[in-house]
């Protein structure tokens, strides 16, 4: 049986022939701890904005309009609990709609399936926005320990910056995205994370299931099955392309979607249908923090119709094709190198989404986050991220707050800059870490396959050092 570097070794292992490392289930111990205890700190964050009083429909009380942009303590968590009948803990879906103006009723949440379970269950037993926010951030927090953990096992102490990062007390219970992370990280993790003597195909497969499961949760793991694929086609000897494995790979993930999905299509597919029309008619606007607002004042107003429907074809048609470019990228490197960097590539997919579909919301940062870990990043391009990233998850909340009270336009005041400086610094750094992904080496040495395609050594690589 294979082992990778993170399993306990009988000799413990030395750094450079001198003193011991630490010893692999400390250094995952310490990163759970502190995983924990940083999530803890990102519901403090967040619980600033509960309470201290209720109204008659679970509201906080006073000021809650106010507080959650002044104080930055905003969550779609605690928002959401009214205006989608969370609060009345109606069974997402079933019996739901859309209205023509936009508006979901019934039960409806804008986002998929998995997700929507989630929030129901989170509201089931409470009656306040606040018990809400705790009740999910409980429901989500095992997810959070769980990619800590994962990372540890792939990249050890580099998973500090999952641990410990910024991104996770801003975001960890912004919206309901800590179990689609664990659902990436988990199909990287078992593909390449632990020692197993089981094919290549085999573990995709089961990879495969959970991006299928992440796409149930939050659609984006879904484009990782491409490259995923690609990897198990090309994972024989140069020449022998493994189809049938590709096929499987593919066929998993997607009987995964149909499903989770099924069966709310059936029993009420209004409802279903519903979450992905909101998404589909949802405006470029202020809220939405991307370049297409930003990139088009002031043709983007919402009342542009034009704009609107324009965007709603381009979007998605560039988002695509930074798909297709990245996806060949790593088929150009294949045959150069005889392997297809599929983490790179799916990091570099992730980037062309970010930067290019219509909304980019602040918590997208925890899906980036577990490539920067595991790929070769330098780590002034993460700081740089993590700084434009910043600014834009706390201005973006304060100059909300001076709409509110009258005391800043579009363009004016510290808060309106933050905003501009976090959209198009995030932008950039988004184009450059596309481009980075796809050259960095890929962070798990496969070496070379024997006779039935099963790699004799998948040494993992600590991004920015040598062979662990």
């Amino acid at each position: 049986m294979t082992r990778t570097a993170l399993d306990a070794p009988r000799v413990p292992e030395r750094v450079g022939g001198g003193r011991p490392a630490v010893p692999a289930r400390l250094v995952l111990a310490v990163l759970v701890l502190l995983t924990g205890v940083t999530m803890l700190l990102g519901y403090a964050n967040k619980a600033r904005c509960t309470g201290p009083g209720y109204d008659a429909a679970g509201r906080s009380v006073p000021d809650y309009e106010i507080r959650v942009d002044r104080d930055v303590c905003y969550s779609d968590i605690q928002y959401l609990w009214l205006g989608r009948d969370v609060d009345r803990h109606v069974f997402p879906y079933v019996s739901g709609s859309i209205t023509p103006d936009g508006q979901l009723v019934g039960g409806v949440v804008e986002y998929p399936v998995l997700t929507g379970l989630l929030i129901w269950a989170g509201a089931y037993f409470v009656q306040t926005d606040g018990g809400f926010l705790l009740a999910s951030a409980l429901l989500m927090a095992p997810f959070g320990l769980l990619t800590g953990w994962m990372l540890g096992r792939m990249a050890r102490w580099r998973a500090l910056l999952w641990a410990v990062g910024p991104p996770l007390v801003l975001y960890a219970f912004h919206n309901w995205d800590l179990p689609v992370v664990a659902c990436a990280v988990g199909a990287i993790y078992v593909v390449h994370g632990r020692g197993t003597d089981r094919a290549l195909v085999d573990r995709a497969t089961v990879a495969a299931v959970l991006l299928g499961l992440g796409f149930a949760l939050k659609l984006y793991p879904g484009a990782f099955v491409l490259p995923l694929a690609l990897h198990v086609l090309a994972h024989n000897r140069p020449g022998a392309l493994d189809w049938f494995g590709a096929l499987r790979v593919a066929l998993a993930a997607a009987g995964t979607v149909v499903l989770v999905n099924l069966p709310f299509a059936l029993v009420g597919y209004e409802g279903w249908r519903a979450s992905f029309t909101f998404q589909q008619l949802r405006n470029v606007d202020l809220t939405t923090n991307s370049i297409w607002y930003w990139g088009f004042r002031p043709e983007s107003n919402p009342e542009n119709v034009e704009f609107q429907d324009a965007i709603d074809v381009l979007s998605p048609a560039l988002v695509l094709l930074s798909f297709a470019v990245a996806a060949a990228v790593g088929w150009w490197r294949f045959r150069r190198a005889g392997r297809y960097p599929w983490i790179g590539v799916s990091a570099a997919m992730l980037c062309g989404f970010m930067l290019l579909h219509k909304v980019h919301s602040p918590q997208y940062t925890l899906w980036l986050l577990p490539f920067l870990v595991l790929l070769a990043v330098p780590w002034s391009w993460i700081a740089a991220y993590l700084v434009a990233d910043a600014v834009m998850g706390i201005g973006i909340f304060r100059w909300f707050y001076a709409f509110k009270a009258g005391t800043g336009g579009i363009y004016d005041g510290l808060a309106a800059q933050a905003v501009a400086v976090g959209v198009w610094g995030r932008a950039v750094l988004l184009v450059v870490l596309f481009v980075m992904f796809l050259r960095l080496p890929e962070p798990f040495d496969g070496g070379p396959p024997d006779a039935d395609g099963v790699t004799s050594r998948r040494t993992p690589v600590v991004p920015g050092g040598p062979p662990a």
